[in-house]
């Protein structure tokens, strides 16, 4: 896993995806993230799935003026946010809320591959933290 720390950016899968995002100039990038977190087709979330999906969240929370740590890592997200400013659907955080459970359930390899490191605690209050700032 290309991952340095548990802060949503902190990973290779979130960094590239950014530059997508930076792309765009709509929502269609974090939907997308946000939609193939929730596949129903998939009975198993990949781990690269999982980590775009946190960082589309992410960005979705600092759309809806809730932000997180700014980092070197977040600056292009961050760019985008204060660039685009666009209104956040409240389906949209309905659906983040439910992509991030589905992430720290029972069947997401990224949840397993945090569970075998020493930073599962602070990986899971990351998450929640992350929950409560999209959903507020």
């Amino acid at each position: 896993m290309g991952t340095w720390d548990v802060g949503s950016f902190d990973n290779d899968d979130a960094a590239d995806w950014a530059y997508e995002l930076d792309e765009c100039s709509d929502l269609s990038v974090i939907e997308n993230a946000i939609i193939s977190a929730l596949d129903p087709s998939d009975d198993y979330l990949e781990a690269p799935v999982a980590t775009v999906a946190i960082a589309a969240i992410e960005t979705l929370a600092r759309l809806q003026g809730r932000w997180g740590e700014r980092t070197a890592y977040t600056e292009t997200a961050d760019a985008w946010v204060e660039r685009v400013r666009l209104p956040v659907p409240p389906a949209l955080a309905t659906q983040a809320a439910q992509a991030l459970d589905r992430i720290v359930g029972e069947q997401s390899e990224l949840k397993e591959l945090w569970e075998e490191s020493e930073e599962f605690d602070a990986w899971m209050a990351a998450i929640a933290e992350l929950r409560r700032r999209v959903t507020v």
